[in-house]
């Protein structure tokens, strides 16, 4: 039975960032820190690939970007493997439509994954997700939400999430400084 991957996200403030990281460390389990560079195709599903201080992988999700449930297909590689990743999607004639710098904190809460991230160029972000079965996501959603209100945190509508990736996607050079 595929798994469904529920998430809810808002974006913050600067100071609401950072009060999140503290109470987080303290009332939760610190995962770590990661920075992440993470390249989407231009496919017909989002389709990426990332390379963090850990590993490099592909990742598709299946649905619409920003749709609060999906199933998502991850393979990893080694690190060093990103560039021979990049190499063979450009060869196969996919196109990076998109790039991102992410800073992110990991914690488990509540036996909830939260993620505390700060995108170059995009500002920063909360995100609250849980694995479950499709017949438990409606559930899954209503928990999420009650615990990002738990937090102080009202989730941002899905259009607001979707007009500023149309605007990063389409400005996504600019506002990183160029990444080349």
């Amino acid at each position: 039975m595929p798994q469904i991957e529920v998430e809810v996200r808002s974006f913050l403030t600067e100071e609401k960032y950072f009060e999140l990281i503290k109470l987080l460390k303290k009332e939760g389990e610190f995962l770590g820190e990661d920075y992440q560079e993470t390249y989407y195709f231009n496919t017909k599903e989002d389709l990426r690939i990332q390379k963090n201080n850990f590993f490099s992988k592909i990742w598709m999700k299946k649905g619409k970007m920003h749709d609060e449930g999906r199933e998502e297909i991850e393979i990893r590689f080694a690190r060093e493997d990103f560039e021979k990743l990049e190499k063979l999607f450009l060869a196969l004639g996919f196109s990076v439509s998109v790039k991102w710098l992410r800073k992110r904190h990991s914690f488990r809460w509540q036996g909830i994954d939260v993620a505390v991230d700060c995108t170059k160029g995009y500002g920063y972000i909360v995100e609250l997700e849980k694995i479950c079965a499709e017949s438990e996501k409606e559930k899954t959603l209503e928990t999420l939400k009650e615990k990002m209100k738990a937090l102080g945190v009202q989730p941002t509508p899905k259009e607001e999430f979707e007009k500023k990736f149309r605007y990063y996607a389409e400005n996504w050079e600019k506002l990183t400084g160029g990444m080349e």
